[in-house]
């Protein structure tokens, strides 16, 4: 996508920094310490990443990406590392973003801009502790390619750069874009007034020639896919999406088995409190908060959670597992760990009847799962007083309570933000479990390089086909001896001998 750059054009919002700055990359520290630490990390998680590394071997030599210029926007890990490098070994140019503005880890940005070898880079725009302007500049830098070709795929990871592209093209079509002042949040409000700079410096037909070289997006999360299933109904998506969170080897890798890992690494290098025998709350019981009860579960929590739906609490039952309401854990409990992809599950009222120090954390969707709003309008009135005790860790005291100590205001401690807890306060799931998912998306990119054109705008899932490979791609790391069904086995179960070998309504 082309861009013509405005002779002194005025910085956006309060970042310091021009709204199309044509800079190459942007990221916090380029020391050439940062630079090896960001490498050698990459090169350790690489062999922790077996999917990656067979597709690499599989196909760096007939690069199925030639052609693909791919923009992403994922949390820039040394995970995320590898899967950037793997794409442009595949034959990809990409540009990146992290989606989240804690999640960056910074040597890994380094890494990235410097490239193998301390050469052929990619372009990177993320750093740790973003304002929410300068992470919605960081989008719009990553999507504005020079020259006169723009992305024609997208890699997103909860729909971000997807909506950007959809909004702008939308206010295009109709004409004006909303006020400013009608955003209903911080975060809407800034993309409203993205988007207001944006055609000020490039006029109304900006957004609808970027959609129309995009062919199409794989979407890494629960948030993002739900967006477009909502854009597919609604009759609003622009270009085909693979929806990789579902991907059995995604949600179950990602979504359970990553949690159950990072979670109380988070927890515990945030706070260095003890976790065996304290009372948590996991709010949600689907994939994500199945790994998260397991994970307080693992240091011997005693663990309740909360639903809405008959199924999943069901299933919590069978796990031995109290099911209970946020009311009914307000003044016992310790620690409260959301991860329902719903928004307002713990508001300012609860937290203001917590017992002193109980620890409030998300794992789930986004930033609004916990009612930060509320709490800053409680500071705004000097109910409340805001405390950091180290970065993404907060004191939050609370001056009109009663029940803390001595009879006064009690606090609690709230992590990242009410952001990804695992991603602020620790480095994210493992290299293993991303292996799966980036494999996943990996492949996702390529089917769409190859055929977009042939799903129209719809919203899809990998193959079984496909999931199974990423399954056989990671056994060898675990000494897996596959079982082999004979001809007449297959036929019995009425299935071919090298798979797949469930339905796709088959639930694991």
């Amino acid at each position: 996508m082309s861009v013509s750059l405005v002779p002194d054009q005025p910085v956006f919002m309060d970042t310091n920094l021009p709204l199309f700055a044509n800079l190459p990359y942007k990221v916090a520290d380029e020391s050439p310490e940062a630079i090896a630490f960001g490498r050698k990390e990459i090169d350790l998680a690489l062999h922790e990443m077996p999917g990656l590394e067979a597709l690499r071997e599989e196909y760096g030599a007939s690069k199925p990406l030639a052609g693909a210029r791919i923009m992403g926007s994922l949390h820039m890990t040394i995970q995320t590392a590898v899967l950037i490098e793997t794409l442009t070994e595949l034959g990809a140019e990409v540009r990146w973003v992290s989606c989240n503005i804690f999640s960056t880890q910074d040597h890994a940005a380094a890494a990235v801009v410097a490239g193998p070898e301390g050469k052929d880079g990619q372009p990177v725009f993320a750093w740790k502790g973003e304002t929410l302007a300068e992470y919605w500049w960081c989008t719009l830098q990553a999507l504005t390619w020079p020259g006169d070709q723009g992305a024609n795929l997208i890699l997103d990871d909860g729909g971000d750069a997807t909506l950007l592209v959809h909004l702008g093209a939308q206010y295009e079509h109709e004409g004006p874009i909303p006020a400013v002042s009608t955003a209903g949040s911080e975060e809407e409000a800034v993309i409203i007034q993205i988007l207001h700079d944006v055609r000020a410096a490039q006029g109304d037909n900006f957004w609808r020639p970027m959609a129309a070289q995009i062919r199409g997006v794989s979407e890494e999360t629960t948030t993002g896919v739900h967006r477009l299933y909502k854009m597919q109904t609604e009759g609003k998506l622009l270009f085909p999406g693979i929806n990789v969170n579902d991907s059995v080897t995604k949600s179950k890798f990602d979504n359970v088995y990553g949690c159950r890992h990072s979670l109380v690494d988070a927890i515990m290098r945030a706070t260095d409190v003890l976790i065996s025998g304290k009372r948590a709350l996991v709010c949600g019981y689907g994939d994500v908060g199945k790994g998260s009860a397991a994970s307080l579960e693992a240091q011997f929590a005693k663990v309740s959670v909360s639903e809405v739906d008959p199924i999943c609490a069901l299933q919590a039952c069978m796990m031995g597992t109290d099911v209970i309401t946020v009311e009914d854990a307000l003044e016992d409990f310790d620690i409260f760990v959301t991860a329902t992809g719903n928004y307002n599950i713990i508001t300012a009222d609860h937290m203001s009847r917590m017992k002193h120090n109980a620890i409030v954390c998300n794992i789930g969707h986004f930033d609004n799962e916990i009612d930060m709003a509320g709490l800053e309008a409680m500071v705004e009135r000097g109910e409340l007083e805001k405390i950091e005790v180290k970065p993404q860790v907060h004191e939050w005291r609370f001056k009109n309570t009663t029940h803390g100590p001595n009879g006064g205001g009690h606090s609690i401690l709230i992590l990242a933000e009410g952001r990804l807890v695992n991603l602020g306060c620790a480095t994210g799931h493992p290299s293993l479990v991303m292996s799966a998912s980036f494999t996943n998306q990996t492949l996702a990119q390529m089917e769409l390089h190859a055929n977009a054109e042939s799903y129209g705008k719809t919203v899809t899932v990998l193959s079984k086909e496909l999931d199974e490979k990423v399954a056989r791609l990671h056994l060898a790391k675990f000494g897996v001896n596959l079982t082999e069904l004979s001809q007449e086995q297959a036929d019995y179960i009425d299935v071919k001998v090298e798979g797949p070998y469930k339905p796709s309504h088959y639930r694991y």
